[in-house]
């Protein structure tokens, strides 16, 4: 055999061994033919016929992408900072690379966009207590939209939302008046308890032992207490032992 043979023996085998390619279990390969869509292959051992067919190389794994922080205005005119971070995947890899020219770069601009629409139809009093509802809302709009695509949305998370510096005041006094709130009913329905529990035990001690209770209660107040202490003493205290020295003896 002449070198000339060997050489084009050699060629060819090397072009053969060219088209040999090894695929992950998460990866798949679109596969074209002179340019047209053939079907995706893999995982594992695949061959592509050198110089008719080429292939593109498409990962399955989901991907978490980080939106970044877009300006929101609500529904109530409050401008904030809004962040999430989408979870995605690809389900079908031919239409992923055929139907639209870069789909990671088009699934961050359509959520950008999805996430300033749909919070700005929000108040922010909604934007801060329904965020579960707001992330199913977003969830299912983008994944109606990357269906065409061959792209699956499973989660979207809203991560942080970035209030002015007036609105974290406002939102701070407003909770603190709540607070406030809350301890004044709470101590109105003690005092309004106690009343009871008092009258309960007016009606079951007397006017006589009453009385006697609120001697007592002086003195304990002047043991606790090293202070002189004027206190205004009721006239109908003393009407009880007044009435019975005033009384007529038995002969």
């Amino acid at each position: 055999m002449s070198s000339l043979g060997l050489g084009i023996l050699i060629v060819i085998f090397l072009l053969l061994l060219r088209g040999i390619r090894v695929l992950r279990e998460y990866e798949r390969g679109v596969v074209f033919r002179l340019g047209r869509l053939v079907g995706s292959r893999g995982p594992g051992l695949i061959y592509l016929i050198p110089i008719f067919e080429n292939m593109v190389k498409v990962s399955l794994r989901t991907v978490a992408m980080d939106v970044p922080p877009q300006d929101v205005i609500t529904k109530d005119n409050v401008s904030v900072k809004v962040n999430a971070v989408v979870y995605f995947r690809v389900l079908d890899a031919g239409k992923a690379i055929v139907d639209v020219q870069d789909y990671l770069y088009a699934t961050s601009q359509l959520a950008q966009t999805t996430l300033r629409s749909i919070l700005g139809q929000f108040e922010l009093d909604e934007l801060l207590s329904a965020r579960e509802r707001i992330n199913e809302n977003l969830q299912e709009i983008l994944d109606k939209h990357t269906d065409p695509w061959g792209i699956k949305v499973s989660l979207v998370e809203v991560k942080h939302i970035d209030l002015p510096e007036e609105m974290k005041r406002a939102i701070a006094k407003q909770a603190e008046a709540e607070r406030e709130r809350r301890a004044k009913v709470i101590h109105a329905e003690g005092e309004l308890e106690a009343s009871g529990r008092l009258a309960e035990a007016a009606q079951k001690l007397g006017p006589t032992a009453m009385q006697l209770r609120f001697l007592q209660t002086l003195v304990e107040v002047a043991a606790e207490n090293n202070s002189t202490m004027v206190f205004p003493v009721p006239i109908d205290l003393f009407e009880p032992f007044l009435d019975r020295l005033m009384m007529p003896k038995k002969k």
